[in-house]
């Protein structure tokens, strides 16, 4: 197998129309009785286990086979949505390369599949220090980016493509976050939860969040992303009079959807999976791109290989065989 090279994110992201981004993964490895989360990494450590090694790539490979077959540029993550230092250290794992295994096991599965991979990006993902729901746990400014700035050189030194923040609740910490991936002199974005009315969970307008991280971090995120929000949410929010503006319009470029039109309170409190017809998610999420011009889209909480497949579909107008779905 030929090992290929980084993939320019900027440059995907310049010379493709659309990106398909991959669906939920810890989610439905939480639905297996199979698997066994780590409390503190939560999936990270899997790629030492051979049933959690295995599941995660069935996973990883569901939503590269869909990316394939219809031929579309498509996003990846690494499974380090927890991988922190204090919590590695936690979890026994002190002595291990979390973050760089998690990187080359899916650099090797992308690998895997030729030229195809020339058009696979792949995310060094990190997240905020507590829980994604509760805006009042976020660190200040100046804790975030002294405590994520360990993972974020762990990520670039692995050899991740870019840099990806995601399910922020808060400016704060975002502010942070974007210090400790701008350091590393990778290509970067800063992916929000977002409320109906325009703003973040912690209440501060998506426009006044993107313009307080554009100003202060130099270099500035390539773009930016809404994460673990439904498209109905999330248009909502893109389209608000008052918290929302061109400057979001612009500088957000997608969104990894979930399926359940409910609030992060309502999710959380939620003791069953919310599901969404992948026909309808296929539909509304594609929608997007025409209606909004967004270029990254895919899946969060909810999601798996039929709602990519279908939102695949649709934003390629091929259809594939029923064997992928």
């Amino acid at each position: 197998m030929t090992r290929i090279g980084r993939v320019s994110f900027e440059a995907l992201l310049a010379s493709s129309p659309v990106i398909l981004g991959e669906g939920a993964v810890i989610e439905r490895l939480r639905r297996s009785s199979e698997i066994q989360l780590d409390e503190h990494v939560v999936n990270s450590a899997l790629i030492y286990q051979d049933a959690g090694r295995s599941a995660l790539e069935n996973i990883c490979r569901q939503y590269l086979d869909i990316g394939w077959h219809h031929n579309l540029p498509m996003l990846l993550s690494t499974p380090t949505w927890r991988a922190g230092k204090d919590r590695i250290a936690a979890a026994g794992l002190a002595g291990c390369d979390l973050n760089g295994d998690n990187f080359r096991f899916l650099a090797e599965l992308r690998d895997s599949y030729g030229d195809y991979s020339k058009k696979v990006a792949i995310c060094g993902l990190m997240s905020c220090r507590g829980d994604a729901y509760k805006p009042e746990e976020a660190m200040t400014a100046d804790a975030a980016a002294s405590f994520h700035c360990w993972q974020a050189e762990a990520l670039a030194k692995a050899g991740v493509d870019f840099l990806l923040a995601a399910t922020l609740p808060a400016l704060s910490e975002a502010i942070g976050l974007a210090r400790a991936q701008a350091a590393t002199g990778l290509a970067y974005m800063i992916s929000f939860v977002a409320r109906p009315e325009g703003t973040l969970l912690d209440g501060t307008p998506l426009t006044e969040a993107i313009a307080a991280i554009d100003a202060e971090i130099d270099p500035r995120p390539v773009a930016y992303l809404i994460n673990c929000t439904h498209a109905s949410i999330f248009r909502s929010a893109l389209l608000h009079t008052r918290n929302s503006s061109n400057l979001v319009r612009e500088r957000v470029i997608g969104l990894l959807a979930n399926t359940a039109p409910l609030s992060p309170e309502e999710l959380d409190a939620s003791l069953e999976l919310v599901e969404e017809n992948p026909e309808l998610f296929g539909r509304s999420v594609s929608a997007l791109h025409t209606e909004l011009g967004m270029k990254v889209l895919g899946g969060c909480c909810g999601t798996d290989n039929r709602h990519i497949g279908c939102l695949a579909r649709n934003l390629s107008d091929e259809r594939v065989p029923e064997h992928v779905l």
